[in-house]
């Protein structure tokens, strides 16, 4: 008898069908020998829970309308064979037939539905998860409760005292197989609330298997939120820019020109923004949003001419905001952000290494005076990105498919990795993970596909809407002394005019790149060498990166 009784609640969602069937005979049974006259009530009963479900009326988290339709219909039938038993009694024939055939043709689809497999395969898990949890070395750790949707099922756990997300995590293949899922199938996220708890999510069907075409442009103004694609639960991935450095990282063809089209799609919309760009591929990249881009660069000395030019935009606007006393540039259509584009910042380093320290000063300085960057770039390397220095600027990060684990890290930050953002194991052209204000989990994404139509019909609606840079911003490039020269060859004594030129420093002292000038030596050298005669007294820093005698 255990034994059957175990069987029976093992398999209890496939007996639902006939268990129903038996208790609506005994239901029958009862009525018709007490309350035979009753059966009018019970087909007003039938008849209103019959319309009520049809129309979610009652909230039994019925979403699919074809479910909602087999609801209303095994009521409708269920509630009109008890009327028929209630004023006849259950064995009047036809009645047991009709039962009988009522189970057969009801249940049919309820031993077919997907939904009622996975619910019983996750109870399955759920009573099975304590063996499970000591075979893959998470003993200790239970499942609270688990909910089936559209794509497979999440759980939320409660991990051991001492075990972290960070265990479960680096457990991740382990749980696949113990689970007996693909491979990728499991996600974890890290509870907000509780350091022992978290969010497993096993993904059954992937909702990111094909392209999900572009809606067009959301956004209005640079204080809205962009769209850049779609979670795995279908919310929309919105990422703040205003004020914000964003980098774009990954491997050749991991949908690296996608994501920066989303981004400039919905930034050509938005009124209060400039766009400059630099492409030192000749323009493949960025030429078709040329009829949107103030400006755009595909040489190397374009491109130190543009980003000398945004700093001059920038010290332009502090000196403005100093004098009004405003710690921040409002941005509106007559005073709009700058914002840059880099394709490959890489080449940028490669083949024009005069605009990098104009690059550094734009991500150190520019966030707050709305002169912001957007790079783009295969492997964000210590060399590649300065040593750090500008990367670590980039609040908004963006991570499609890596070629190597530690790339991960490279790209969103140490420690990422063994956190759970395994970009590494992304396996499509514009999947992602994205690391940004309210954006702190690794959720997988997918970013919204941009056909050539979708660039070039974009760029043509806007292209005649774009504001023009404000006067003092303008100005500011327009003065003479803005000309960019190349370093002079090192002098016999590097040293004799470092120290000549910070002398002969106005008030408000020399920045890196003219002191790079005067000396002919690289950006390491005179760091070394101003620290050096800063001990010694011979030096000191007026203002942030402007030093003098």
């Amino acid at each position: 008898m255990t034994a059957i009784g175990r069987a029976l609640f093992r398999f209890r969602s496939e007996a639902a069908p006939i268990c129903a069937g038996l208790a609506l005979m005994a239901t029958g049974l009862l009525l018709h020998h007490s309350h035979r006259t009753s059966w009018p009530l019970v087909a007003l009963i039938t008849a209103g829970a019959t319309i009520a479900t049809g129309l979610r009326r009652i909230p039994w988290g019925i979403e699919r309308w074809t479910e909602r339709a087999y609801a209303a219909t095994s009521i409708a039938v269920g509630g009109g064979w008890l009327t028929a038993a209630t004023a006849l009694g259950s064995g009047h024939s036809p009645l047991p037939t009709v039962l009988v055939l009522a189970i057969i043709a009801l249940g049919v689809p309820w031993w077919a539905h997907r939904r009622r497999r996975a619910r019983v395969r996750v109870d399955r898990v759920i009573h099975a998860w304590p063996d499970l949890a000591d075979t893959i070395g998470l003993n200790g750790s239970r499942v609270m409760s688990a909910v089936v949707d559209t794509w497979g099922w999440r759980a939320r756990m409660k991990l051991r005292p001492g075990q972290s997300v960070a265990d479960v995590v680096a457990r991740v293949p382990a749980i696949e197989s113990a689970l007996g899922t693909r491979p990728g199938a499991v996600r974890v996220e890290q509870d907000p609330a509780h350091a022992g708890r978290c969010t497993m999510r096993v993904i059954a069907v992937d909702p990111h298997a094909g392209a999900i075409p572009w809606p067009g442009p959301t956004a209005r103004t640079l204080a809205d939120p962009i769209e850049l694609g779609v979670f795995e639960d279908a919310t929309s991935v919105r990422v703040p820019l205003l004020r914000r450095h964003a980098l774009i990282g990954g491997t050749t063809d991991s949908g690296k020109s996608g994501v920066l089209n989303v981004v400039l799609g919905n930034l050509v919309a938005c009124t209060d923004v400039v766009l400059w760009g630099i492409d030192l591929k000749g323009g493949m990249e960025l030429q078709p949003w040329a009829p949107c881009l103030a400006r755009l660069a595909t040489t190397p000395d374009e491109a130190a001419r543009l980003l000398a030019d945004a700093v001059a935009v920038l010290e332009a606007r502090a000196d403005a905001s100093s004098r009004g006393n405003s710690r921040v540039w409002e941005t509106t259509p007559d005073a709009p952000a700058l914002v840059i584009v880099i394709d490959e910042y890489a080449e940028l380093v490669d083949t024009a290494p005069d605009a990098v320290g104009h690059a550094e000063s734009v991500a150190r300085r520019g966030r707050a005076l709305a002169v912001d960057l957007l790079a783009a770039t295969q492997r964000p390397t210590q060399k590649a990105m300065g040593g750090g220095a500008l990367r670590s600027q980039m609040s908004v990060r963006v991570c499609l498919r890596v070629r190597e684990r530690r790339d991960v890290d490279l790209i969103l930050d140490k420690g990422m990795l063994t956190a759970g953002w395994h970009a590494h194991t992304l396996d499509a052209p514009g999947k992602f993970y994205v690391l940004a204000d309210g954006h702190n989990q690794p959720r997988r994404a997918r970013a919204y596909l941009v056909t050539d139509d979708h660039v070039r019909d974009t760029a043509a609606r806007y292209a005649d809407r774009r504001p023009e840079l404000d006067p003092l911003s303008q100005a500011a490039i327009d003065r003479p002394s803005r000309a960019l020269e190349p370093p002079k060859a090192p002098t016999a004594d590097p040293e004799s005019a470092l120290l000549s030129a910070l002398d002969e420093a106005p008030d408000g002292g020399l920045a890196i790149p003219e002191l790079i000038k005067a000396t002919g030596m690289r950006r390491t050298w005179i760091y070394d060498r101003l620290q050096a005669h800063a001990a010694a007294g011979r030096a000191r820093q007026v203002a942030r990166g402007r030093w003098k005698a």
